[in-house]
């Protein structure tokens, strides 16, 4: 008898339909949301649409009245999409089943299988083993089975994508709308017609601070029942102004008072109050609104304040320069220096003391000094003792006063000495014309020996002219006149010799000084700097024929009275660097260069260095100039050098070709050609430099121990050039140039006095006054650069000086950084430098 097939565990049968039953439920989730969506979409997409017309304000565009019917056309379309959304049936758990079998990959429809029965009572043994094999397989297949995530089908129901589109429409829309989204949704439903607001009317109130001040208007918050603070300047005006039916009315202290009587046009509905700010106080203001305060603060206009920096600076020209610092709180709009005589009480002046305009300070918020420059040197006063006290004055007429200083006023040098005699006299006749009698007998002396005194008949003339009218003055006018005769023959006696150029170069001077102290354009600075060079050039011309007739004097370049060597160029670049400082508004350091450029070419006059001294110097600059130009050609071997061995460098790594490389045809025999060329240089340099250390030791200095190695550098340079070995040699080359700076530092100490050497003549001891060779005040290094102890450019190399605004320096930094930039054969490294540096700034 056979055996009957196994049955399904009891055991088991409970996970298998817990695992049936969780199957079916999703399955049946699955086919909910594949009907439910695309009937969804219909009512998604009609309140979808209600909200991008909602947030794109098309109800403020819609009466009032028509607003209801809008929405309620909106709710019928919105319960229209519902109906397929009711249509839906609800799956079937055949369908469910299905949907199983479906998804699953085992065949046979095992979750059919497992949740069908036999139909009726079946006996027959073989049908109950056939029912029980095929539920065990289906059971076999129960860990198989799963149910696929939804698939709704919408790409084929909405083939243009017009579900994406309105998502995108309505992100747009609540970006467009911003805060205004809230409000634009809520109009939808806002079905009330506004209200009447009756007769309209509009307050306005606001604070005008004075002009000077530079400050923006204030407006004033006038919205009723609430306080205000508001914080002004004294000397503002508060302004209420209403227009329409207000029914304004408005009070205030006396810290405001009323600048006019109520002033507005009635018929155009116009009412207008102003007041004053003086003090603190408070505003109110009633209208149909209501009533507002506004409690106002004043902010008192405090004092300029005005202070000496320094001690006033004499300039040898006649010209006094002030340094001071000044502030205010709204800025400056005058300042001045105050002249008081000192020693004069009693005394009655027939012209008054002089008034020094001040320059204001460029950026009045800057804490910085300011300086002013001043020719005194015409003033009656020059030479006199006063009291000197600066004044600034702000836009409301206050005044703030610095300390007083007593100052002798400059006066122009002279050197005749008849000439001196006048402007004493002078001046004492224009400070006491009370006590004339003592001008009236020193002019009496000067006519009582015409030889000795004025042996010029002219000037003779003219001391009986001025003694005779001054006799005869009987009022204050007539004095004056007698002050400015004494002035012209003062200026006749010590100018009168002056050539035309000597006289056209003064004018040209003294027409730019009186331009930079009005403040002119940059356009007539630039005519009148060009003018004075064009006066200079001549000028210097006419002094280097005068130099040549006299075989004594060299004119090539002429020290000045501090032993300064003055070069055509040196005085071009101080033109040029006067210019920049005028254009950018530094009138106070223009007018010192101006100052510093007439003591120059009134020193090249009376200027006269000995014969031998000069001799001296021009050897020694020569010998300079040559030790400045080798260190810049052996600068120059040396890169020439680098580059050459820099390509073979990376093949080459000790000397050494890399294994497996191979030379090109003719690389070799041109790299040892090239080598040879750089040798015979360096051999060029070290004969010269032997040659300067002869010279040297000619002229008594010490040998350097600097060049001595240098020149064993260079020959060490010349033999590694010579056996090809170029990456060696730029190393010895490199010592070289360190060699030749260490030694020319030490030939610096030598001629600033540590060491004696000898004269020319072989004699010891310092050169004499006026050389420009060691010792001498030349103040210049072997290269011809200005040492740290010296004040004055030569133009070759600057130092700033710190009586320089930093406008002016950091202009001319970046002026400097612009040329080297543009100069090609700078190295690459130097060049890419400079451009960080130029994009930093």
């Amino acid at each position: 008898m056979s055996e009957s097939p196994a049955r399904v565990p009891a055991r088991v049968r409970p996970m298998i339909d817990e695992r049936l039953s969780a199957l079916t439920a999703r399955a049946r989730l699955v086919l909910w949301w594949e009907a439910l969506w695309p009937a969804l979409w219909w009512p998604l997409g009609t309140i979808i649409a209600f909200l991008i017309l909602s947030l794109l304000g098309i109800w403020d565009m819609v009466p009032t009245g028509a607003r209801p019917y809008g929405v309620g056309l909106a709710a019928l379309v919105l319960l229209a999409s519902l109906v397929p959304l009711v249509r839906v049936p609800p799956p079937t758990r055949q369908r469910v089943l299905a949907r199983i079998d479906r998804d699953s990959p085992a065949p046979h429809r095992p979750a059919t299988a497992l949740a069908d029965s036999l139909a009726g009572t079946p006996s027959d043994p073989g049908t109950l083993a056939l029912w029980e094999a095929h539920r065990q397989r289906a059971a076999a297949a129960i860990d198989s089975m799963r149910v696929a995530p939804p698939r709704p089908g919408m790409a084929a129901r909405d083939p243009f994508a017009v579900r994406g589109g309105l998502i995108i429409v309505l992100a747009a829309a609540l970006i467009a709308a911003g805060a205004d989204a809230v409000p634009r949704l809520k109009s939808a439903f806002d079905w009330q017609a506004p209200q009447s607001a009756g007769l309209p009317f509009r307050i306005d109130g606001w604070i005008d601070p004075p002009h000077y001040t530079r400050l923006p208007p204030l407006l004033l918050d006038l919205r009723g029942g609430e306080v205000r603070q508001a914080k002004a300047p004294v000397g503002s005006t508060v302004v209420v102004r209403a227009a329409g039916s207000a029914d304004l009315s408005v009070s205030a202290g006396r810290g405001l008072p009323s600048i006019e009587e109520p002033t507005g046009n009635s018929s155009a509905g116009l009412i207008e109050r102003r007041f004053t700010v003086r003090a603190d106080d408070e505003l109110v203001v009633s209208s149909q609104a209501g009533a507002s305060r506004v409690v106002i603060e004043a902010t008192p206009d405090m004092a300029p304040t005005i202070t000496f920096s320094g001690e006033p600076q004499n300039n040898a020209r006649g010209s006094i320069t002030l340094t001071y610092r000044m502030g205010d709180d709204y800025g400056i709009d005058t300042a001045e220096a105050l002249v008081a005589p000192l020693g004069q009480e009693g005394r009655r002046p027939l012209v008054p003391p002089p008034r020094i305009t001040l320059a204001l300070p460029i950026d009045p918020a800057a804490d910085e000094d300011t300086r002013t420059t001043s020719d005194l040197s015409a003033s009656p006063w020059a030479g006199a003792t006063v009291a000197m006290t600066l004044v600034a004055r702000d836009h409301a007429s206050q005044e703030g006063r610095s300390e007083t200083k007593t100052v002798v006023l400059p006066q122009r040098p002279f050197t005749k000495p008849l000439a001196k005699a006048l402007v004493e006299q002078r001046r004492n006749l224009v400070l006491a014309p009370d006590e004339r009698n003592r001008v009236q007998t020193a002019l009496d002396a000067l006519l009582i020996a015409p030889e000795d005194f004025t042996p010029e008949l002219g000037v003779y003339i003219g001391l009986g002219l001025a003694s005779a009218r001054l006799a005869a003055a009987k009022s204050d006018e007539e004095l004056l006149d007698v002050a400015e005769l004494l002035w012209a023959m003062a200026l006749q006696i010590e100018d009168g010799g002056m050539s035309q150029a000597e006289r056209d170069l003064r004018a040209a001077q003294e027409a730019l000084r009186q331009a930079l102290e009005r403040g002119a354009d940059e356009e007539e600075i630039r005519r009148l700097t060009d003018e004075l060079r064009q006066a200079m050039n001549n000028f210097l011309r006419e002094f280097a024929q005068r130099m040549q007739q006299n075989p004594g004097q060299p004119n090539q370049a002429r020290p000045d009275a501090q032993g300064r060597t003055i070069t055509p160029q040196d005085l071009d670049n101080l033109l040029n660097r006067l210019e920049e400082m005028a254009r950018q508004g530094a009138t106070a350091d223009a007018q010192r260069l101006l100052d510093e450029l007439r003591n120059i070419l009134e020193n090249l006059q009376t200027a006269r260095p000995n014969q031998g001294g000069d001799q001296f110097s021009q050897e020694m600059n020569r010998s300079l100039n040559e030790l400045d130009e080798m260190m810049r050609d052996q600068r120059n071997l040396r890169d020439d050098t680098y580059r050459q061995s820099a390509p073979w460098s990376q093949q080459n790594r000790g000397g050494q070709r890399q294994r497996g490389q191979q030379a090109q045809p003719g690389q070799d025999g041109q790299q040892d050609q090239d080598a040879q060329g750089l040798a015979d240089r360096q051999q060029a340099l070290r004969e010269r430099l032997e040659e300067l250390r002869r010279r040297m030791r000619d002229f008594g200095l010490e040998d350097e121990p600097g060049f001595g190695e240098a020149e064993e550098a260079m020959r060490e340079a010349e033999g590694q050039l010579g056996q090809g070995q170029s990456g060696d040699a730029v190393d010895a080359q490199g010592r070289a140039l360190d060699a030749l700076q260490r030694g020319a530092q030490g030939l610096a100490q030598q001629m600033q006095g540590n060491g004696q050497p000898q004269q020319a003549d072989g004699s010891d001891g310092p050169p004499q006054q006026g050389a420009t060779g060691p010792g001498g005040p030349r103040n210049e290094d072997p290269l011809g650069r200005p040492t740290r102890n010296r004040d004055w450019s030569d133009g070759r190399v600057r130092i700033p000086g710190a009586d320089e605004s930093a406008a002016v320096r950091a202009r001319r930094i970046l002026d400097e950084l612009r040329r080297r930039l543009g100069d090609p054969t700078r190295p690459s490294e130097e060049i890419d430098y400079l451009e960080r540096l130029l994009r930093r700034n």
